[in-house]
């Protein structure tokens, strides 16, 4: 079995749904200590190293799905709604992690017994809203001395090594990004290997909406931006190559290609792979990405944006799971794609 890196293992550890990334923030800021940091009104984090042109901003969000208290019943049961996308299948049985106002209250995702479903119940899937959380309390009182209605709940699910260099964890989507640009850019800066400049960000917001990277993008104006973000892996039963693209674990990054990224700069990302002797996969898109690459082209009056996605199995749910190997390549590729870029690079279209 692989080692997780470090800064890795620590951002899944960090539980941060859309709208309270704090814990992860804190985390990434604390690793980007080498860098100029900043934050912006959302939230998000930027760190940024070099002063001359071009500027490359390299976008993950750091952002996670999870849940919302709504109500707190006189049983001291909890019910709740969605923050993000959510297959209600995956919730059934989970063990949870409740950000009250005095710290972590553990909880469990309850569900009537399968003996007490009528026979109809049995064939339906499951909705959120015949789900409940039940953190042991007694009634309204003690659930409420606990917690409060609007507080975030995670999933418990620490990462778990696999055989090989195989990962599984809760918030691959998408600590893996926010790793990612992080990484790159602390390399880049050991080395001394750019003639323009770097900011990495760890976006907020992008599971309910892609607003971290909106407002981040117009933050800092860059020349050309990428996206971090994962990719559905084609390697498990039922996913069909045809419409996705072949992209199985250990195949290397995924480097977009479609309507909305950059043609120039899919082709430098293309060639940085290439020199390197990095493995990768080409992902088409024909019109939006569903990821950060979205909002950043559109900002102000336009930024040249590529997009990098990282293999991933099982997404949105509690045990997504990644290849290691994929997660480096994807490191050593935004590297040598930063050294090569140089003043006055063309990207118009």
């Amino acid at each position: 079995m692989a080692e997780t890196p470090a800064l890795l293992e620590k951002l899944l550890r960090a539980a941060a749904p859309s709208g309270h990334e704090g814990p992860a923030a804190a985390v990434w800021r604390e690793g980007a200590a080498f860098s100029s940091l900043s934050t912006d009104g959302l939230g998000s984090s930027i760190a940024r190293i070099g002063e001359g042109a071009p500027l490359l901003a390299v976008v993950g969000h750091i952002d996670e799905i999870g849940l919302v208290v709504t109500h707190i019943d006189e049983k001291g049961f909890l019910w709740f709604s969605a923050i993000g996308g959510w297959d209600p299948q995956v919730l059934v049985g989970q063990r949870l992690a409740v950000r009250g106002p005095d710290g972590i209250v553990p909880g469990v995702v309850g569900r009537k017994p399968v003996h007490l479903l009528d026979p109809d119940q049995r064939k339906k899937a499951v909705e959120l809203k015949g789900l409940h959380i039940d953190i042991g309390a007694a009634d309204r009182d003690e659930a409420a001395a606990l917690v409060r209605v609007g507080d975030p709940v995670t999933v418990a699910a620490e990462p778990a090594p696999l055989a090989g260099e195989r990962l599984a964890s809760r918030a691959m989507d998408n600590r893996l990004g926010a790793y990612v640009a992080l990484e790159a850019l602390r390399r880049c800066h050991e080395r001394g290997s750019l003639s323009g400049s770097f900011a990495a960000v760890a976006a907020v917001q992008e599971e309910i909406g892609l607003y971290g990277a909106r407002t981040s993008a117009f933050e800092l104006r860059p020349d050309l931006a990428v996206a971090i973000d994962v990719t559905h892996a084609t390697d498990v039963p039922g996913v069909d190559e045809k419409q996705l693209g072949s992209h199985p674990l250990g195949s290397g990054p995924a480097i977009g290609r479609g309507s909305t990224l950059s043609p120039k700069v899919f082709e430098l990302l293309v060639e940085a792979a290439e020199e390197a002797g990095i493995e990768h996969t080409i992902g088409a898109s024909g019109r939006s990405t569903s990821t950060d690459a979205d909002a950043i082209q559109i900002s102000r009056s336009g930024i040249p944006t590529g997009l990098v996605s990282i293999p991933l199995r099982y997404m949105h749910s509690p045990v997504e799971l990644v290849d290691l190997g994929d997660v480096e390549a994807a490191v050593a590729l935004i590297t040598a794609f930063a050294a090569r870029l140089e003043a006055g690079v063309d990207l118009r279209r």
